[in-house]
C-alpha cells in the first residue's frame, strides 16, 4: 500500500507540471485533439486552428466549376482544365491518405491512453479514481468518434479515387482531341499550302502566256500597220477624203443654190411689191433662212445705212395666217433664228422718218439638217449636259473665264459650276427660254434662261448647233410634263 501510494505520489508530482491533463472540459472539442508522446507519458494538446470544410464539398465545388466552364474553354484549355484537376485529385487523395495516417496514430495513441489509465485505475483510490474512470470513458467516446471519421474518409477516399480517375480519363481523352485536331490542322495547312501553289503556277503559267499572246498580237497589229500604210501609200487620196471633199463641195453647191434660190425669191417679192404699190422696198434681209444663221437689215440704195438709231421690231408670221407675232426684245438690225422660227415667216419693220419699211423673208425659215434626229436621239438619254459660259445674271455682265455645266433633264434643268449648284429648277409655267434677241455677233450661240422670276441668266454655247439643241432639247422635255417653254411675250396654245 505504501508502494503504491509512493508511485501514485510521483506520477500526481510530475503530471501537475504539465498543463491540464486528463481534464474533461479540455477532451470534448469540435476538432480532434493532436496526441504526442512525452519522455515520461502522454500529453495532449488541442487543436486550435481554423476550421476546415469537408473534403466532399471541396471535390463537389472543383467538379462543378469544372463542368460549369468546360463548354466556354478550346480544346487545348480544356486539356489544361483537366490536368489541372487531375493534379487537384491527386493532392486531394494525398490528403485523404496523410489523414488516414493520422487518424491511424490517433488510433494508436487512443490505445496507448486507454491502457495506461486502466493501468493506473487498479493503482488509485478516491476522488482521482473517478476523474481516470472518467477519463477512459471519453477516451472510447473519442475511440468510437474516430471510427466514424475513418469510415468517412474511407469513402471520401473512394470517391476522390473515382473522380481522379475520371479526370485523368477526360485529361487522356482532351490531349487525344487536342492531337486529333493538331493533325487535322497540319492537314489542312499542307492543302492549303499545295492550292496556294497550285494558283502561283496557274498564275504564272497565264502570266506567261499572256505576255506570248500580247506579243503575237503586237506583232499582227504592227504588221496589219504596214499593210495598210501600203495600201495608203498605193491609194493616195484614199476614198475617205474623196468622200470628205464630194461632202465639202455638195455643201457650198447647196448654200450657193440656196443663195440663187433666195435672191429669185427676193426679186419675184420686189416686182410683186412694185406691181402692187408702185413702190420698190428700201430695204432687204441677208442671210441663210435656216436655222443656225443669223438675218440682217441691209439697205438696198446700194449706199450704207447706220441702223443704230432706226426703230426697229421683229416679228414671226405663220404661212396660214396673216396675223403678225410680235418677237419680244427683238429690236436690233441682226436677229438670230432660233427653233421657234422654224416654218414661219420673218419680217422686219424699219420706221424711217416717219414711214414703215418692211424686209420679209422669200419662204419660211427652213430647219438644220439632221438637227431633230439628234434631238430624238438625246431624248432617250435622262438628262444630256453642256458646256456653257455665264454672260449675264440678272441683266449684269459676268466675267467669261468659268466654264459651267447645263443639265437639261426629263423634270428640270440644272446649272452648276464644280459642286456648287447656281440654279436647279423644275419645268414650270413660269420657266422662260428661247435664243439671245438682242443681236451681237455671239447671238446666234446664246441662249435666254429665267428659271424663275428672281433669277434670269444669259448662256453661251460652244457652237450654234449645240444652243439650238439644248433649247429644242428642253422644249421636248417641258411638253412632257405639259409645260410650253417659250421667250418673254411669246403666244403659246394654252
Amino acid at each position: 500500500m505504501t508502494k503504491a501510494a509512493t508511485l501514485y505520489g510521483s506520477k500526481t508530482q510530475s503530471e501537475a507540471l504539465r498543463p491540464g491533463p486528463l481534464r474533461p472540459a479540455n477532451i470534448i472539442r469540435n476538432k480532434f485533439p493532436t496526441y504526442k508522446n512525452g519522455s515520461n507519458g502522454i500529453v495532449i494538446k488541442l487543436a486550435d486552428g481554423p476550421e476546415m470544410p469537408p473534403l466532399k464539398e471541396i471535390v463537389a465545388k472543383e467538379t462543378a466549376d469544372l463542368l460549369d466552364r468546360r463548354q466556354r474553354l478550346s480544346v487545348r484549355e480544356l486539356a489544361m482544365k483537366f490536368e489541372k484537376g487531375l493534379n487537384t485529385a491527386t493532392l486531394l487523395s494525398n490528403e485523404v491518405k496523410w489523414r488516414q495516417v493520422a487518424l491511424l496514430e490517433r488510433d494508436i495513441l487512443l490505445k496507448n491512453l486507454k491502457s495506461v489509465l486502466e493501468s493506473l485505475r487498479g493503482q488509485v483510490t478516491g476522488k482521482t479514481k473517478d476523474e481516470i474512470e472518467e477519463s477512459i470513458s471519453m477516451v472510447e467516446i473519442l475511440a468510437v468518434q474516430l471510427s466514424k471519421r475513418e469510415a468517412e474518409l474511407l469513402q471520401q477516399k473512394e470517391e476522390v479515387t473515382k473522380l481522379a480517375k475520371s479526370l485523368k480519363q477526360a485529361s487522356e481523352d482532351a490531349k487525344r482531341i487536342v492531337e486529333e485536331e493538331r493533325a487535322n490542322a497540319h492537314t489542312e495547312i499542307e492543302t492549303a499550302k499545295s492550292a496556294v501553289q497550285r494558283v502561283q503556277q496557274a498564275v504564272q503559267e497565264h502570266e506567261k502566256m499572256s505576255q506570248n499572246t500580247g506579243k503575237q498580237d503586237m506583232e499582227e497589229l504592227k504588221k496589219e500597220v504596214r499593210e495598210a500604210r501600203r495600201i495608203k501609200m498605193l491609194h493616195q487620196p484614199s476614198k475617205a477624203m474623196d468622200l470628205e471633199n464630194e461632202i465639202r463641195i455638195l455643201r457650198n453647191t447647196f448654200a450657193e443654190k440656196s443663195k440663187d434660190c433666195v435672191n429669185l425669191l427676193k426679186e419675184l417679192e420686189m416686182h410683186k411689191r412694185l406691181k402692187e404699190n408702185g413702190t420698190i422696198p428700201s430695204f432687204d434681209l441677208e442671210g441663210l433662212q435656216c436655222l443656225g444663221s443669223m438675218l440682217r437689215i441691209v439697205g438696198l440704195s446700194g449706199t450704207h445705212m447706220d441702223l443704230s438709231n432706226i426703230s426697229i421690231q421683229w416679228f414671226r408670221i405663220h404661212p396660214k395666217e396673216s396675223n403678225k407675232e410680235i418677237i419680244s426684245g427683238a429690236t436690233r438690225p441682226v436677229y438670230a433664228l432660233e427653233p421657234h422660227d422654224v416654218g414661219r415667216y420673218l419680217q422686219a419693220e424699219i420706221d424711217v422718218g416717219g414711214e414703215i419699211a418692211v424686209a420679209k423673208t422669200a419662204g419660211p425659215v427652213d430647219p438644220d439638217a439632221g438637227l431633230v434626229d439628234y434631238v430624238e436621239t438625246l431624248v432617250r438619254k435622262p438628262e444630256t449636259e453642256f458646256n456653257v459660259v455665264v454672260l449675264q445674271l440678272n441683266g449684269i455682265d459676268q466675267p467669261k473665264e468659268s466654264v459651267h455645266v447645263l443639265n437639261v433633264g426629263r423634270l428640270r434643268m440644272r446649272l452648276t459650276k464644280g459642286k456648287s449648284v447656281v440654279a436647279k429648277e423644275f419645268y414650270s409655267s413660269s420657266m422662260q427660254l428661247c435664243g439671245v434677241r438682242g443681236g451681237g455677233e455671239a447671238a446666234s450661240q446664246a441662249m435666254f434662261w429665267r428659271p424663275r422670276n428672281d433669277l434670269s441668266l444669259v448662256l453661251a454655247f460652244e457652237s450654234t448647233r449645240e444652243r439650238n439643241t439644248a433649247i429644242m432639247l428642253a422644249r421636248r422635255f417641258a411638253i412632257d410634263c405639259n409645260i410650253i417653254l417659250a421667250g418673254p411675250g411669246d403666244k403659246t396654245p394654252w
